[in-house]
């Protein structure tokens, strides 16, 4: 089957989109979309739509304030940084990128540091070079940096969403987007999951601002994936390995999840993942075999998406089709402040 962007198309209201999310976090709608019944739900439904020994694979990337304003000279440009390289080194994204050129110096608006342009732009991308004392960096961006609200939710980020896009399993800085599908959870339905019997696992995928690239031509397969770095501890493939021995569910909350778990698979359904420390670029489009996750928590996503590609692969097309137009049709709020749906693998 050759698929197009057009596949992945449905017309999305602006007033669908949510501009804040549901408070308190888990007071969000849950759609269960595991097939072939839908069921109307909340996020707080979650334990009792699980079962003792499942196990919940969560993201620990913490967003960074990676939205910055520099200056070369008179010329004003804007940084989104998007993934660190080690030695302060980061690939960023950059608008007005003509503008720079290797061995420029820019000083950042706000805060008393610099970066050396590494090389000449490509494709609005650029290395940058902030030196080697990470501390001072980090103190920058906590100076003179923004939250990178995704650029659908048309406002300004304010002080509310400083707290409001961090997960609650925030704990490793390096992200430019949260893991949205984990922005529902609260102490207290992790403590109904706990008593539920259902057990948690973390990984980190430092998600770039790649994720909010649209798709370019028409041709998904010739789509290319932005590079993040992630990692799977020896103790959490272990983990994972255990409950699919067991016989019990791998729940993948998010795409981010998912998109790692896939990268790490070995293949083997009774033994999914292996350990993994590096770069991914994969992209999950119709026809992939999945063998890592039994199950997707995730939000609604944006029309022609490759999140929405990735759902589309996990649980079918027609399937997936069938779920957003439930989804319109009644009172769910789309994209990353938006409420919550739960896929099985197809």
């Amino acid at each position: 089957m050759t698929l197009t962007a057009a596949d992945f198309d449905y017309p999305l209201p602006d007033d669908r989109i949510a501009q804040h999310p549901a408070r308190p976090r888990d007071a969000a709608l849950l759609l269960d979309a595991r097939a072939p019944a839908l069921v109307d739900r909340g996020v707080l439904d979650l334990p009792a739509l699980l079962e003792p020994g499942d196990l919940l694979v969560v993201n620990d990337t913490r967003v960074i304030p990676a939205r910055l304003t520099a200056r070369r000279g008179q010329a004003r440009v804007e940084i989104m940084l998007n993934r660190a390289e080690g030695n302060g080194i980061w690939h960023a994204l950059v608008r007005n990128a003509r503008r720079l050129k290797a061995g420029d110096t820019v000083e950042i608006e706000g805060a008393p540091i610099t970066a050396r342009v590494v090389e000449d732009p490509a494709e609005g991308a650029v290395r940058l070079d902030f030196g080697p004392d990470e501390a001072a960096l980090a103190a920058a961006l906590d100076q003179a940096g923004e939250i990178p609200l995704p650029p659908y939710i048309q406002r300004a980020a304010g002080p509310e969403d400083e707290a409001d896009y961090q997960t609650l399993f925030a704990d490793r800085p390096g992200a430019v987007a949260a893991p949205t599908a984990s922005l529902h959870f609260t102490p207290r339905l992790i403590e109904a999951l706990e008593a539920r019997g259902v057990r948690r696992a973390t990984l980190t995928l430092h998600v770039g601002a790649g994720t909010f690239l649209p798709l370019r031509g028409d041709n998904p397969a010739e789509h290319k994936m932005h590079a993040e770095w992630g990692q799977i501890t020896p103790e959490t493939a272990a983990l994972i390995n255990e409950t699919r021995a067991r016989g019990r569910r791998i729940v993948a909350v998010g795409t981010t999840v998912l998109r790692l778990l896939e990268t790490a698979a070995t293949g083997d359904i009774a033994q999914p993942v292996r350990p993994f420390d590096g770069l991914t670029s994969i992209f999950l489009l119709p026809g992939h075999r999945f063998t890592t996750a039994d199950l997707l928590m995730t939000n609604f996503h944006l029309p022609k998406s490759t999140l929405m590609m990735l759902v589309a692969g996990f649980a079918g097309l027609d399937h997936m089709r069938a779920v957003y137009a439930h989804a319109l049709a009644g009172p769910y709020r789309f994209t990353s402040y938006g409420d919550s749906s739960l896929w099985a693998r197809a």
